[in-house]
């Protein structure tokens, strides 16, 4: 009766079928049942007790017990279920035909093992196996990773990467259109026209009267010698002469063109504005004295002003003078003025690592004011379509600037790249990637890890097989 028990369950032993969890995928007891077979020599041994402690010889115990043998057929036993990243639903089963050549640690520090091991917390080290890792650093990630992870990839293609350089600036005065009024002898000034700070006035406006008695000296002769008709040559000699003597005091010409029409000698000079613009300073005073270089208005045309702006001293190859320049207020949203890099000052700026341009933009409807903040974006990259690829996909860690290109089927290959110039998220490349390559453009961080992660064991490794 027992021997029939033992073969009826023998029997049912053979046609049972497991069905792994969470799945459909049956398991047959069969196969395991004749993974448990024991054949040629041991691989290693392990410690009679059940320890983590493994021995590549014989060994024995400190109670002088033998460790246990553990066979090559025990070892390709796995009684794990398929990966998760393989959606089949058959059994995942060790390579029969490959020979693993470390154990490493299962969380991710760089110890490897010749034997099998389990770390302080008890959990077994991974096997790798020949040919797993490449020399090259390439990664091999299953499809269901590359999913679960969200790799993406894209080819690198021409494009035209828009470069644009922003820096904020303030408008001054062009210093190439600011007057200043002064006396060129002693005088005062009689009176003072209705011209106050602000106010914008034109060229030939009267400002004020001064009396200088230089300037009428001047005038006296000057009128003097038009009058004289006996001599018509000596007369127009003199007349010339007399004439320089009041330029050379600065008189305006309006005041000498009136002496030739009255044939008389004022008292009192009318001075008037020597160009547009608005009056910054006026220091004019109603009887006050004037002495030779006195500033009484300081007028500036603001018909064309600059915009003086700081970039960074790693722009400054992007940057030419003529290049378009695009300024917006932030007194006037929305409003954009439009200007050209003029100037590009031969200095930088030792505490700020900074370089200044000027730009010179139009201004007829007077809107831009000396001192206002402003932005500004220079136009700086090129209208040729150069190679490039999504700055997301370039991996810089300061000294150098890696990709990882997708070779299908799962294998990622790290490729060093020379790069250019950016913008508009896209990054020139200029070395290292030919037209069409596909490289990895998200989750590359997570294959970077992974990738010096697999060199750092492969360089265990190595050492360990060397000493």
């Amino acid at each position: 009766m027992i021997a029939g028990l033992a073969a009826v369950s023998a029997a049912g032993l053979a046609g049972l079928w497991l069905v792994k969890p969470n799945t459909n995928a049956p398991i047959s007891t069969t196969s395991v049942i004749g993974a448990l077979a024991v054949s040629g020599d041991p691989i290693y041994f392990q410690d009679p007790n059940g320890r983590p402690v493994y021995s590549a010889t014989p060994k024995r115990t400190a109670e002088g017990i033998d460790f246990r043998p553990v066979f090559a057929s025990e070892e390709r036993l796995s009684f794990q279920f398929a990966d998760a990243d393989d959606q089949s639903g058959a059994p995942a089963t060790k390579p029969a035909d490959r020979k693993i050549k470390f154990y490493r640690n299962p969380m991710g520090l760089a110890d490897t093992s010749p034997v099998p091991k389990k770390d302080s917390m008890g959990m077994d080290y991974i096997p790798v196996y020949e040919g797993e890792q490449s020399d090259d650093g390439s990664v091999k990630v299953s499809p269901g990773k590359i999913q679960r992870t969200g790799v993406k990839s894209e080819p690198a293609a021409m494009r035209v990467v828009a470069s644009t350089i922003r820096a904020p600036g303030t408008i001054q005065l062009d210093e190439r259109r600011v007057s200043v009024v002064s006396m060129r002898s002693e005088s005062w000034v009689q009176k003072v026209e209705d011209v106050t700070t602000g106010s914008r006035v034109h060229k030939g406006d009267p400002l004020m009267q001064v009396y200088s008695p230089a300037i009428s000296s001047a005038a006296a002769e000057y009128v003097s010698v038009r009058g004289l008709a006996a001599d018509a040559a000596s007369g127009g000699n003199l007349g010339n002469g007399a004439k320089q003597r009041l330029l050379n005091l600065n008189v305006p010409e309006s005041a000498i063109v009136a002496m030739e029409k009255s044939r008389n000698a004022p008292l009192a000079i009318v001075w008037t504005a020597p160009r547009d613009g608005v009056v910054l300073e006026r220091n004019a005073v109603e009887g006050m004295r004037v002495g030779p270089g006195d500033t009484l208005f300081r007028l500036a045309d603001t018909s064309v002003v600059w915009t003086l702006i700081d970039i960074a001293e790693r722009d400054i190859a992007r940057i030419a003078v003529g290049q378009t320049v695009s300024i917006t207020a932030r007194g006037f949203p929305g409003k954009r003025f439009h200007g050209t890099v003029s100037i590009i000052y031969p200095q930088v700026n030792k505490e700020s690592r900074t370089i200044r341009l000027r730009i010179e933009l139009a201004n007829p409807d007077f809107t831009l004011l000396p001192d206002m903040y402003v932005d500004a974006a220079i136009d700086a990259g090129s209208q040729d379509a150069v190679l490039a690829v999504p700055e997301s996909a370039v991996i810089d860690n300061g000294s150098k600037q890696t990709v990882f290109i997708d070779r299908g089927e799962g294998r990622l290959e790290p490729k060093e790249v020379l790069t250019g110039s950016r913008g508009e998220g896209y990054v020139e490349i200029r070395g290292g990637l030919t037209d069409g390559d596909r490289v990895v453009v998200s989750a590359n961080f997570l294959i970077d890890a992974e990738s010096n992660l697999s060199a750092a064991f492969k360089g265990f490794a190595d050492s360990g097989a060397g000493q």
